[in-house]
């Protein structure tokens, strides 16, 4: 969340970050059209007859050359599954290999097997020979076939079996009716580009088809969905600001405490459809990598005393990429509605005419309820649940803070950006009565993997946080305090022992 305080002393501008959009690759995964074209075996054993039984289903013509053939390939060769299998038995040549899009070995010697892959690649023809990874262009994965929806599995032969576990895996989380709806989107593509809709237009009907398709994977679907989908999208283009037309848009969404597996499905969709990401410091780069690889990623954040890029201009910038007919996430960290600034972003474009929704998170109160295993609202301790901030906009301990309120016993209170002004807050409450022997917890960076969770009394919660960042705790701050939190003390958090010892 953006600290509601004054903007730093030292500004910074909106930046572009330049992250690998891709990490190293042991394999590049890449998906060959064979349709008519020829593809040599060479090889006759049942290794050559699943690779001849592939090539085929992909629309290959495959010529099987070996001077001897197993019964599996002359079955293939009279039935094949798609493009034909042609057998010859006898010895392959060099010549053979000219002309073909790729060349398949599978053989017992190693020096024919080194001599086959060398003659592959003096024709520039890709090679892949059988159980010999040191001689191949490419390799075979694990397959899961929706086809025209298609996934390919590699483990770069370190682990078959394993690739063969995540095949099926996904095969059981991909429902089979998707290939009905892979083959309606190869089926309608033509008609979609007919209609000369506009880029961000063609986006939201394929947007729509995959809502759809995700929504309904058990039937096929018809050319009402079709009619459906284009209405839809021609209804929004007509629309004030419609976002399928030439304007842009704004989404603010909820980043989540921190977590990528926290982030909600709308939350991945939004970032998977963005033409701009501005995301705070407070989002971290597992969870930046759900965006769409061509999106332009821009750091907007705040860092509390630190270097600070300025709300007007984070304003005028979400809105300068709108009016250019950018669909613009601002991504922020927990939920956007929660001490997050979103609403002077929404009125800053709601003034400009951009249209502007918010698709929200996982706070962090509600992530370091899940990490305590806690309730916040136990019905033995707490009648209500408040938050409060504890940074104004001078920096300082908010000088409004009904402290009457933030003492009751019969609440949970939740207290976002403590950590300057927590001796100021903590000596009001005692001040204002509060029970000094009051269960609090302070939990910094929650839901990452570097949390550190401090177990405290309101008293002594000023320097137990003390002694955890001397220990090296570090990341945003939350404190809670209230009896409901009087089960965390005796839980065995390993997340807190750290940072417990002083």
């Amino acid at each position: 969340m953006a600290a509601p305080g004054a903007e730093s002393s030292s500004p910074r501008a909106p930046r572009e970050t330049r992250q690998a959009r891709m990490e190293a690759l042991a394999r590049l995964p890449v998906f060959f059209g064979l349709e008519g074209r020829r593809v040599l075996v060479a090889g006759g054993g049942e290794p050559a007859a699943w690779k001849a039984e592939l090539l085929s289903a992909a629309g290959a013509r495959v010529e099987v050359i070996a001077p001897a053939v197993c019964e599996d390939i002359w079955r293939l060769a009279g039935a094949p599954t798609h493009g034909p299998i042609a057998v010859h038995v006898r010895d392959w040549h060099a010549d053979d290999i000219e002309g073909a899009a790729l060349a398949i070995g599978d053989f017992e010697d190693t020096a024919e097997a080194e001599r086959f892959s060398a003659a592959a690649r003096a024709a520039g023809v890709p090679v892949n020979v059988i159980d010999r990874p040191a001689l191949c262009d490419f390799t075979f994965g694990a397959i899961v076939n929706r086809s025209p929806l298609v996934v390919g599995i590699s483990t770069d032969g370190a682990a078959p079996v394993f690739g063969q576990a995540v095949r099926a895996k996904i095969e059981a989380l991909l429902p089979s009716g998707f290939r009905a709806w892979a083959q309606a989107a190869k089926t309608w593509r033509a008609a979609v580009t007919e209609r000369g809709l506009s880029f961000h237009a063609r986006r939201a009907f394929w947007e729509r088809f995959a809502a759809k398709a995700l929504s309904e994977p058990h039937r096929a679907p018809e050319e009402a969905d079709r009619a459906a989908l284009f209405a839809a999208i021609e209804i929004e283009g007509t629309a004030p600001h419609g976002r399928s037309g030439a304007g842009g848009s704004v989404v603010l969404v909820g980043a989540g405490p921190g977590d990528p597996e926290l982030l909600t499905l709308k939350a991945v969709r939004a970032l998977q459809s963005a033409d701009v990401v501005l995301y705070d410091d407070l989002v971290s780069g597992a969870i930046l990598d759900f965006a769409r690889r061509e999106a332009k990623k821009m750091l907007v954040g705040k860092t509390g005393y630190g270097p600070s890029c300025k709300q007007d201009d984070i304003n005028a910038l979400m809105v300068e990429l709108a009016r250019e007919g950018r669909r613009v996430v601002r991504l922020k960290g927990g939920e956007p509605m929660i001490f997050g600034r979103a609403g002077e972003e929404i009125a800053h474009c709601r003034a400009a005419g951009v249209p502007v929704e918010v698709v929200p998170g996982i706070s962090s109160p509600q992530g370091a309820a899940s990490r305590l295993v806690t309730s916040l609202t136990h019905r033995d301790h707490a009648r209500r649940l408040q938050f409060v901030t504890a940074h104004a906009r001078d920096g300082k301990l908010p000088a409004d803070l009904d402290f009457k309120a933030l003492s009751d016993k019969a609440a949970t209170t939740v207290v976002y950006m403590p950590r300057r002004t927590l001796p100021d807050l903590v000596r009001n409450l005692l001040a204002a009565g509060i029970e000094p022997a009051t269960p609090a917890v302070a939990i910094f960076s929650v839901t990452r993997p570097e949390e550190k969770v401090v177990i405290a009394t309101v008293a002594s919660l000023t320097e137990a946080v003390t002694r955890a960042v001397d220990a090296g705790a570090e990341g945003p701050c939350l404190v809670l305090y209230g009896h409901a939190l009087s089960e965390v003390a005796a839980q065995d958090l390993p997340q807190a022992a750290e940072a417990a010892r002083g």
